[in-house]
């Protein structure tokens, strides 16, 4: 499984999201601190769930960052984050 699968698995899983972009951005990080050759360290994801309404944007990253642990595990380095409740 790819981190980019794994990644996924976790957040639809964990948050059931009605739109989940997940997207490799490790290129642009090369030479920087947690990239590694071959990539799969630097994600962009925009994430819409129901489970984020009348939640905080720290709360909502904890609930992204609970769910993709096994990406950390496995290597992943970074997220940028973008989560809303639908309608947001």
């Amino acid at each position: 499984m790819t981190m980019k699968e794994l990644i996924e698995k976790g957040l639809r899983d964990a948050l059931q999201p009605s739109l989940l972009v997940v997207v490799d951005e490790s290129h642009l990080h090369a030479g920087h601190a947690g990239a590694r050759e071959g990539g799969e360290t630097h994600y962009r994801l925009n994430v819409v769930a129901d489970v984020f309404a009348g939640k905080s944007r720290v709360e909502r990253h904890r609930l992204v960052n609970d769910a993709v642990k096994p990406a950390f595990e496995r290597g992943l380095h970074a997220l940028a984050i973008k989560a809303n409740a639908p309608g947001e």
